[in-house]
């Protein structure tokens, strides 16, 4: 609904994630994923402005935003349980740390899911 002007990923409240999101780069792709009841990678976004101080926290807290916009959706949703099934994926954070919102997700790991999702 932003397009391209994109909006704040705001809300996180947890330090590693955090610190994952104070990584991300101005360009950087992200995977759009429901951690709700479906556990699905939904689509991909990209990075359009580095972190600041997340505008939903409280004064004083260490919070902070990256802000996002849409770049496509994943032609075929994929489930957390696809990503269990794939041999390749076992070592990918999202299986061991289900519950940490943002996540590093490395460049094979990307192509798979990717491909997975019929790009």
């Amino acid at each position: 609904k932003a397009g391209s002007k994109g909006t704040a990923w705001t809300g996180v409240r947890n330090h590693q994630a955090k610190l994952n999101l104070m990584k991300m780069k101005k360009g950087d792709r992200a995977l759009f994923y429901h951690s709700g009841e479906d556990k699905t990678a939904v689509g991909i976004v990209e990075i359009i402005r580095t972190h600041y101080p997340d505008p939903t926290a409280k004064a004083g807290e260490p919070w902070v935003v990256v802000d996002v916009k849409a770049v496509t959706p994943l032609p075929k949703p994929v489930t957390i349980a696809d990503v269990k099934a794939e041999p390749k994926l076992k070592a990918m954070m999202l299986i061991n740390n289900t519950r940490l919102s943002v996540q590093p997700v490395t460049a094979d790991e990307w192509k798979l899911v990717c491909k997975m999702g019929g790009l």
